[in-house]
């Protein structure tokens, strides 16, 4: 596959489908990008866990932290790496060893390992790279265009709600 560019329907496609996510490198400090992706992601409704050795045991937004992806307590349909490009094979050592195996790897920003990509994908696993969930979603789901931000998609159909926080703007009466 081609990871330069992805189309929407693959992104899609992909956050339509994933429930659980497991978020390797997530922080408990607020100003952290991993922490308010892992904000907005529960707030949309997926089903996170966060996995940081150093805070295993401890709860960030409200959720259990877990040292490894094994200890997660039930499967997991997507992987994100907020973790170095140099970190991505071991994690997906990780990734494969786990049964059942997730749907998605998922790379944040800045993060590519076009090796670790083949062997996922190999093993039946999509795969994104260097893009951001929290992004992708509010682009798709137009909430990005109610900031005024290009998302780059057009339509004259009303927004779709969902649950969580979401924002119209200033509204004036």
């Amino acid at each position: 596959m081609n990871h330069d560019s992805y189309d929407n329907i693959y992104i899609a496609g992909i956050l339509n489908s994933v429930k659980t996510i497991a978020m390797v490198g997530a922080s408990a400090n607020d100003v952290r990008p991993s922490y308010f992706v892992l904000k907005y992601l529960l707030a949309k409704g997926f089903s996170v866990f966060p996995i940081n050795p150093g805070q295993a045991g401890k709860q960030i937004l409200g959720r259990m932290t877990y040292a490894r992806l094994a200890d997660i307590p039930e499967p997991i349909d997507m992987v994100d790496i907020f973790r170095a490009a140099t970190a991505v094979p071991g994690i997906l050592d990780e990734v494969l060893r786990l049964d059942p195996l997730p749907k998605v790897l998922w790379m944040q920003l800045g993060v590519r390992h076009d090796e670790a990509a083949a062997r996922a994908e190999a093993a039946g696993i999509k795969v994104v790279m260097n893009r951001c969930p929290k992004i992708e979603y509010g682009k798709l789901s137009g909430e990005i265009g109610w900031t005024g931000v290009n998302s780059g998609v057009l339509s004259s159909k009303k927004p779709l709600m969902r649950p969580g926080f979401q924002s119209f703007g200033v509204r004036q009466k």
